[in-house]
């Protein structure tokens, strides 16, 4: 636009003078009149292209959280729960402020911008003395307001206002659309994000409101068009009023009256819930399509992924998948382009759980590498989740997941991740295949992309890890990991617990290795703060206790990090709740705690320890030499030690 203004106001000679006076040498100003200048068409552009321009030039920080969690640094939340927390918590405040312009509309009737913002303004508010007319009720149909349109309708029902058909018929859309019950406004993007986790399973029960608005309005509308069949039928599929959506069909059918192929598709999805058998749903989804071609209905992109749909509930595989096959090349010849969709209901029909290992996945990759997509089906959100659990537990394939992973981060695939709940499946199935493939180190390279500003381990991934670094001897990353577990919430998992505990216990570190010099302090470190940790559960009731073998853990860890002071505080806990902790802790664990003892010279500390195994029936024949040995025992002392073992042992 800025070239072909200044073309404009400048003719060409102009420009050859211009050029000539600024210093540049040509052959001569005809050479340039000669040459023709092209002014690109118009191109339009979205008010967002420049900040996409301008955000192309940049890769993603893998430091840096979500732009929601920007507000204070100092609260940026890591958890799984945390970061569900923030975000609602962040909404919430955004619906307080809408309720106060509600409630106080007087204080928000001026208007600044011009031109005037409407979702600025409070809403109208519809009273018995309110002036409507059908107008009113056409606008809140057009802008989607359910339960004002409602209402309007109720309202010029009651003054006898008389309505048109077709405004009828659009009033049926919309209270089918959505079963007359008001859907989460589209401004609450964060409420619509995690309530979406609530409905991950498949409906299988009717939510279909019978003998609700949308029946009086089809009863009202006549003649009956195919855009009222089709409005009830789609609404009752949708909700799930199997039996009535397939009955109005058929009735549609016999009268003549033509539907559309999104109608029919609507029947198609729920074939499962008409018939039980998987050759009686093929019978008759084949019974629909043939329909269709009767009636010269082009199948499109929701007709296929409708058949696959069906074709995914027979318990019959082989049928399944020959159906699959059959379908597959028909529709191309139709000119029909897969989505994604397409190819997440080939995952569920060819990578059964317990079906024979498929390898289709492998077909599906080849053909979509490096595309980028754009949504088109509602279920295209689920092809990434599922693609990646397939890598991950039907074929435990490395290659193949970062097939996955490089196609989710091309061009604007991300946008097809689905809800968070999706997103969280994807990349637990992913972190858990490269950490069971993988090298300790070259997994960690991938932990340290995608932990914790994009995903946060569940406690079972965390196990996991922990696995691998016990598998792989990586005792230098379990520090760091328990911190991690620290921030995540993970410190009231006893199994994770006593998994970090016996990693460092069992993994002695070899001080020649730079990673692993200062480990023992580390160790140390993590064994005091996981004794703290499990304290203050402990005082908060929180479902977390000490056993003898965490606590025994604990007091090897602070002795082998010279912490003996701890280490006395952690035994003098052991023994003051013997009767509380179930277990004891191990004789290996009490041996390096009388050798701290003796290097500490305290044989009350030793005597203490050997007092506990007595009582705990533990052997003492190692504990007793190495006291006797260790130290020269004053009277006292040697007094205690034959109390406790008797004098037969001093003999020897």
């Amino acid at each position: 636009m800025y070239l072909s203004r200044q073309l404009r106001l400048f003719p060409r000679a102009n420009i050859a003078r211009s050029l000539s006076s600024s210093g540049a040498h040509y052959t001569t100003a005809a050479s340039v009149e000669e040459s023709p200048i092209e002014i690109p068409n118009r191109i339009e552009r979205s008010p967002t292209d420049l900040l996409q321009a301008l955000a192309g030039t940049v890769g993603r920080d893998h430091t840096a959280p979500h732009y929601k969690y920007h507000d204070d640094p100092f609260l940026i939340p890591l958890s799984n729960a945390a970061k569900r927390t923030y975000a609602i918590s962040k909404e919430s405040g955004r619906k307080a402020a809408k309720w106060i312009k509600e409630e106080h509309r007087e204080l928000f009737m001026h208007q600044e911008a011009h031109p005037p913002i409407e979702k600025f303004a409070p809403n109208m508010v519809y009273t018995e003395d309110s002036e409507i007319d059908e107008s009113s009720l056409q606008q809140l149909i057009a802008q989607g307001e359910l339960t004002d349109a409602v209402l309007v309708y109720n309202l010029l029902e009651q003054k006898g206002v008389p309505i048109s058909p077709d405004l009828k018929k659009s009033l049926l859309e919309l209270v089918c659309f959505y079963n007359n019950q008001e859907p989460i406004p589209e401004e609450y993007i964060e409420e619509r994000w995690f309530t979406q986790n609530n409905r991950r399973r498949e409906r299988s029960g009717k939510t279909w409101k019978d003998g609700d608005l949308a029946e009086k309005l089809y009863s009202e509308i006549e003649p009956k068009t195919p855009q009222t069949y089709a409005s009830l039928i789609r609404g009752m599929a949708k909700y799930l009023q199997c039996e009535r959506a397939y009955a109005l069909l058929q009735e549609a059918g016999e009268k003549q009256i033509q539907l559309d192929t999104n109608t029919f598709n609507s029947i198609i999805q729920i074939v499962n819930f008409l018939k039980d058998t998987a050759e009686q749903r093929w019978q008759l989804c084949t019974e629909l399509l043939q329909e269709m071609s009767q009636q010269k209905l082009r199948p499109n992109l929701g007709t296929l992924n409708a058949v696959l749909q069906c074709i995914s509930t027979f318990g019959n595989f082989k049928l399944a998948r020959t159906a699959a096959l059959q379908v597959l090349p028909e529709f191309k010849q139709l000119g029909v382009t897969p989505s994604l969709g397409t190819y997440y209901y080939l995952l569920i029909i060819f990578c059964r759980e317990r079906g024979p290992v498929s390898h289709v996945i492998v077909d599906i990759l080849n053909d979509i590498a490096g595309k980028e997509f754009k949504i088109e089906h509602i279920k295209d959100t689920y092809f990434f989740a599922t693609a990646m659990d397939v890598c991950r537990n039907h074929l435990h394939d490395k290659s193949l997941a970062k097939k996955v992973d490089e196609l989710l981060h091309t061009g604007k695939n991300y946008d097809l991740i689905g809800d968070s709940f999706k997103e969280s499946i994807y990349y637990r199935n992913y972190v858990a295949l490269l950490c069971q493939t993988e090298s300790i180190d070259d997994f960690m390279v991938t932990y340290d992309l995608l932990v914790p500003n994009i995903y946060t381990p569940e406690p079972g991934i965390m196990e996991e890890i922990l696995k691998a670094i016990e598998i792989n001897g990586g005792v230098e990353y379990v520090p760091r990991i328990w911190s991690d577990m620290v921030v995540f919430d993970h410190t009231h998992r006893e199994s994770l617990l006593l998994y970090v505990l016996r990693i460092l216990v069992s993994n002695k570190p070899n001080l020649e290795s730079p990673a692993q010099q200062n480990l023992p302090e580390q160790a140390a470190k993590v064994a005091l703060d996981m004794y703290e940790k499990v304290e203050d559960a402990i005082k908060g009731l929180r479902k977390v206790s000490f056993t003898g073998q965490m606590l025994g853990d604990m007091l090897t860890l602070l002795l082998r990090g010279g912490n003996f002071e701890k280490a006395k505080e952690v035994f003098a806990y052991i023994d003051k709740n013997q009767h509380k902790i179930p277990g004891t802790p191990t004789e290996s664990a009490l041996q390096e705690f009388v050798e701290a003892s003796v290097l500490e010279k305290s044989p009350s500390q030793a005597l203490v320890a050997l007092q506990y195994a007595v009582e705990n029936n533990i052997d003492v024949s190692a504990l007793t030499k190495r006291i006797h040995e260790g130290f020269t025992l004053n009277e006292t002392h040697l007094a205690k030690l034959k109390s406790l073992v008797g004098e037969s042992f001093l003999d020897k």
